[in-house]
């Protein structure tokens, strides 16, 4: 999605019309310190959208028997906002490009009080399920923030810098999740669970402060712009989708776990709501705060080696939780979960680095070198990322489905625990037959590389 480095001038708004930081000269002397103001208030805006997002994960904790819903109806409230998030992140993704990041985070930030002020309408007994549904519908759009943020960031950034500073922005943005849980529990354990306007109140200035914050110190990047042949490239590209579903895998699983927690704690270890606010924090603030660690490992051994072992770990840290799930035994299952959720942390870092590995050897691949491939890697790497991102919010829905029908049917976990079990072995046998299988012969499966000219050298993807 970056077009040439160079467009006519634009008048207001904070715009940069020359952006190169692939040139180290530009970058050191001036680059780098422009990236990083810009990283900072996009990481504050985003984390307020991760917050709003995933706000009815805290609800559904004030919400008592006097509200009339069972706990299959709040697995699907919940399931709502991933949803609409998911399908939210494409247009999103495009917003940057067409109106700015700078403007778009703006926009972006003002609209999260769109969900929180219906909440604080609403949030009372009496209120019909359906009008709930709408509600937490609306919170999707603090699931867009994400798309637009990363593919602002990645706009941003050299190549070599790509892994941390995106774990950077999608870590603390991620941070908003235990953030925004960790206050729903200092409401419940002082005001009291007759009391979640509280929780609102705290954001609804917070949204203002980050909207303020980046009309003020943020800016547009001119040479940015929509490229509807880039999006119609990465969608036809087979990696676009096999990244998906390896993102599905890892952030699907960390959104998907982060919203359905406290209600998994309540429902198969009969916890209370101030007893499940307690823990439900923990899971999403590790996997937050090692996202980073995840692209900082990526840069430095390759997103598909450590992909790899992150989904292996996965599985056996699924095989732990339902153990723990099938014995009742909370201890056991607290470990295990809470591994999860540091794994599918560690692994957002890694799929998330390999996205524009993947179209930078594709680049080098057609013969491109210098910043020729490093435009044509940008200009698919932004396009797939607003698609992948969204494909892998919808994993969030499957999960909390998943766990809808387990408890429906089984009145227990256990089921869904199952399912990902299955889904974690089969992400790690693509990642490795896609990614690694063929590594120290380069070019012995080319055939198979699908939108490979003729004569193109194989990508060497190990590296991505």
């Amino acid at each position: 999605m970056t077009a040439p480095t160079t467009t006519p001038a634009r008048k207001g708004g904070r715009w940069i019309e020359q952006w190169d930081p692939e040139d180290e000269t530009f970058w050191r002397e001036k680059g780098e310190k422009i990236a990083t103001r810009n990283l900072l208030f996009s990481i504050l805006s985003e984390h307020i959208g991760f917050s709003i997002w995933s706000l009815w994960s805290v609800m559904v904790l004030f919400m008592g028997p006097e509200y009339g819903v069972d706990p299959a109806g709040k697995f699907f409230l919940v399931a709502m906002p991933t949803l609409v998030g998911g399908f939210l992140r494409v247009p999103y993704t495009f917003a940057v490009a067409r109106f700015g990041g700078r403007n778009w985070t703006i926009v972006s930030a003002a609209l999260l009080l769109v969900p929180t002020v219906a909440a604080a309408v609403v949030m009372e007994p009496g209120t019909s399920y359906t009008t709930f549904m709408v509600v937490a519908a609306l919170t999707g759009v603090g699931g867009g923030n994400f798309a637009s943020s990363m593919t602002n960031i990645n706009s941003f950034y050299p190549l070599r810098k790509k892994g941390w500073a995106l774990g950077l922005n999608a870590g603390g943005g991620n941070i908003g999740v235990p953030v925004i849980q960790l206050i729903g529990l200092l409401v419940i354990g002082t005001a009291g669970a007759a009391h979640p306007r509280v929780v609102l109140g705290v954001y609804i200035p917070l949204i203002v402060v980050a909207a303020l914050l980046a009309a003020l110190f943020m800016d547009n990047l001119a040479p940015v712009r929509n490229d509807g042949g880039a999006v119609r490239e990465a969608a036809r590209d087979a990696h676009t989708w096999i990244m998906s579903f390896l993102y599905i895998g890892t952030f699907g699983s960390f959104i998907g776990y982060s919203f359905a927690f406290g209600l998994v704690l309540q429902n198969q270890f009969a916890r209370t709501p101030l007893q499940a606010a307690s823990l439900t924090f923990i899971g999403p603030l590790l996997g937050s705060l090692i996202r980073p660690i995840g692209g900082r490992l990526a840069d430095a051994y390759g997103g598909a080696r450590i992909t790899l072992w992150n989904f292996a770990a996965m599985s056996v840290a699924a095989v732990v939780v339902v153990f723990a799930s099938a014995q009742k035994s909370l201890t056991v299952f607290l470990v295990g979960f809470i591994a999860l959720f540091v794994l599918s942390g560690l692994g957002n870092g890694s799929t998330f680095k390999m996205v524009p590995g993947i179209f930078q050897a594709k680049a080098v691949a057609r013969g491109l070198a210098g910043e020729e491939a490093a435009a044509y890697g940008r200009r698919l790497s932004g396009a797939a990322m607003g698609l992948i991102g969204a494909v892998g919010a919808l994993g969030g829905l499957g999960i909390n489905l998943a766990f809808r029908e387990a408890f429906l049917n089984a009145h227990s976990g256990t089921p869904a625990f199952v399912s990902f079990l299955v889904f974690y072995a089969l992400c790690s046998a693509v990642t490795w037959a896609v990614y690694l299988r063929g590594a120290k012969s380069a070019g012995r499966s080319a055939a198979n590389r699908p939108h490979e000219p003729q004569g193109a050298r194989q990508p060497a993807y190990a590296d991505v």
